[in-house]
């Protein structure tokens, strides 16, 4: 089952990525249904789908119905693409066509999820670290560093997110036990933003820079630390 799923899953981004230049998807966006570019791109679904499956037709309820559902959503996603944001729409996109993976895959084999292993401790436990150095821990240092704060919502925005990927990328190399893992990334952000630092004369921006690296850091190696430590009791 999980060869066949790595088959489907391949085939589907091989198509929607590696093999739909933009021209195409410029082509689709201005044309929809009338755009011949979207027709190659669902042949192109198929093909590969035949070439995974290894021409192999008793999947034949699969080569149907992945093409026409991959069709069908593409098609609303056209259609929608101006009333909704498009990162929205990528990601609803996304997680439709590998919602028909899963249906498919369900027809073809049975198995079942054991949602209790969701909740065990050292899941949990692991859930707790990750929620706790990504929304968590922006929300603290937000207020934390309020005094400093800038007005460009644009970079405060983008810093928030800057600021989860780091602590959760700190959180992984000290589990791993990585510590020069951190130090580069600690280097690295010191080296992008030292720019900032020398061409701008307020005092300001360069604390709101500092503390917030600071306590960013600070709080992923905490987390990070007491994961380690709490995993031994669970």
């Amino acid at each position: 089952m999980i060869t066949w799923v790595l088959k489907l899953t391949l085939a589907h981004l091989l198509g929607d990525f590696m093999l739909q230049p933009d021209k195409w998807i410029e082509n689709k966006n201005r044309k929809t249904y009338k755009s011949k570019y979207f027709y190659y791109h669902i042949i192109i679904h198929f093909v590969l789908l035949l070439v995974v499956l290894e021409f192999d037709f008793k999947y034949w309820t699969a080569l149907i119905i992945i093409p026409i559902s991959h069709y069908v959503i593409d098609l609303g996603k056209l259609i929608l693409r101006k009333e909704i944001e498009t990162k929205a729409l990528f990601f609803i996109d996304q997680s439709l066509h590998f919602l028909v993976i899963f249906l498919v895959t369900k027809f073809y084999f049975s198995f079942q999820f054991d949602f209790t292993k969701v909740f065990m401790p050292k899941v949990l436990l692991l859930l707790t670290a990750f929620v706790s150095i990504s929304y968590v821990a922006s929300v603290v240092i937000k207020i934390l560093i309020s005094k400093w704060k800038q007005e460009n919502e644009a970079t405060n925005a983008a810093g928030k997110y800057i600021g989860i990927m780091e602590r959760i990328l700190v959180f992984v190399f000290i589990v791993l036990n990585h510590w020069e893992g951190v130090g580069f990334l600690l280097a690295a952000k010191s080296v992008f933003r030292f720019g900032d630092l020398t061409k701008s004369h307020e005092v300001r921006l360069t604390e709101y820079i500092l503390i917030g690296t600071l306590l960013s850091f600070g709080i992923a190696i905490g987390i990070a630390l007491s994961y380690q430590k709490l995993l031994k009791f669970v």
